[in-house]
């Protein structure tokens, strides 16, 4: 069966077409500036690419975009839609509602909405992006969603609730969720495979690392604790985002700069993190070239970066009475050689011990094993792939 993976973004839409049979990669693409000016980039497994500016007023023309892309032209994969067999979307946040995937209807579509103000970003656009899928494939292809919180359901209350009145999180909902959640569920099962281990067998921190990050503590095969909370501007610094602060230092700086609560929620997501500390740019690679030119605030956002990962894999070995198996993943964890060895080479009360040569070569789509033999703990790089989990996902529940 052929899948077709989506994610759908306020004004863009990105797409994986994937065959089961093989779970190998056909096509993939995005529909960016969707009601604005629209740009559609596509490309195939054996190499052919196009890119061209095309205007989409929604999602739904982005969608008969895709259509045209997939069966006619350079780019042509498929005879026709028919073989196309169901269709997976990512969705941010299913809350407490959804602890794992579903095959959509008109109820979970509802379910969705009512949870946009834990997620106004995403869950409106995830909508905007099913209702149009439905609209062109009709409702006789089956739709999945794919919640990124829900592998974090397993938490135990002592991990997600947050010291606030408790009357918050009956009214509201307020809670820690998680996010990430199909990049640690697929790096983690794949950390078993490499170590033919049960999951449940073993104590795991999966660390993905990129524009957003969140670190996952797993022990006994179920999340014991994530970085991210309510939404995921917690836990540590990120591209724009500040990760977790003194609530106190917020309320300062809003009175200080007399900032409205949209003021400071954009400044804490979108003004902060790499681009807030350095002033430079929300991106690694380019903070790794200003550092070398000199630029200390540069510098000092990636050590910031790499002090914190650090905090945060003791904080879960502390939680966890131990860990046996570390990952690295996301677009940084999967490439920057010198924030990896940064890293495992101040986990040496864990007795980690990792192979140079190793770490030089694990880039690009490469995964293995970073530590030696005589390393007491095993720490991987695996390439996350959420669009394959959410395939898989598809799968089993379409195939019912």
């Amino acid at each position: 069966m052929n899948i077709l993976v989506i994610n759908a973004g306020s004004s863009s839409l990105k797409y994986q077409l994937i065959d089961m049979s093989s779970e190998s990669l056909l096509a993939r693409g995005i529909c960016e500036r969707i009601g604005i000016d629209g740009k559609l980039s596509a490309s195939t497994a054996d190499g052919r690419s196009l890119t061209k500016q095309v205007h989409m007023s929604s999602h739904t023309e982005a969608f008969l975009q895709v259509k045209l892309v997939l069966t006619e032209g350079e780019c042509k994969v498929l005879g026709s839609l028919d073989e196309i067999g169901a269709i997976g979307h990512r969705v941010v946040q299913g809350g407490s509602l959804y602890k794992e995937s579903v095959i959509i209807d008109e109820q979970v579509i509802a379910d969705i909405e009512s949870l946009r103000e834990l997620a106004p970003l995403h869950n409106p656009a995830h909508i905007q992006g099913i209702r149009a899928c439905i609209g062109v494939f009709g409702s006789e292809v089956p739709e999945v969603a794919v919640f990124d919180n829900a592998f974090h359901a397993t938490m135990p209350q002592e991990s997600y609730m947050f010291a606030l009145p408790y009357e918050y999180y009956e009214k509201y909902g307020v809670r820690r969720y998680g996010f990430h959640g199909t990049s640690h569920r697929f790096v983690s099962a794949r950390c078993a495979e490499l170590m033919d281990k049960p999951l449940k067998d073993f104590k795991l921190i999966s660390c993905h690392l990129g524009n957003g990050s969140s670190i996952t503590a797993i022990k006994d095969g179920k999340v014991l604790d994530t970085s991210m909370g309510l939404t995921p501007l917690d836990g540590f610094i990120m591209g724009t985002r500040c990760g977790a602060v003194d609530p106190s230092a917020v309320l300062y700086v809003m009175e200080k700069e007399n900032l409205t609560i949209k003021q400071t929620a954009d400044m804490m997501n979108k003004a902060s993190g790499f681009v807030g500390i350095s002033g430079v740019s929300s991106d690694d690679r380019d903070l790794i070239a200003a550092a070398e030119a000199g630029n200390e605030r540069a510098a000092l956002a990636r050590r910031m970066l790499r002090y914190q990962v650090r905090k945060v894999i003791g904080s879960y070995v502390a939680a966890m009475d131990g860990v046996d198996a570390l990952v690295f993943t996301g677009g940084i964890g999967e490439n920057t050689i010198d924030l990896r060895q940064d890293i495992c080479e101040n986990l040496t009360y864990l007795g980690v011990k990792i192979d140079l040569k190793m770490n030089e070569l694990l880039r690009r789509g490469a995964e293995g094993e970073l530590s030696t033999p005589e390393s007491r703990l095993r720490v991987f790089v695996i390439p996350t792939n959420e669009e394959l989990l959410i395939a898989r996902d598809t799968l089993a529940l379409a195939s019912k």
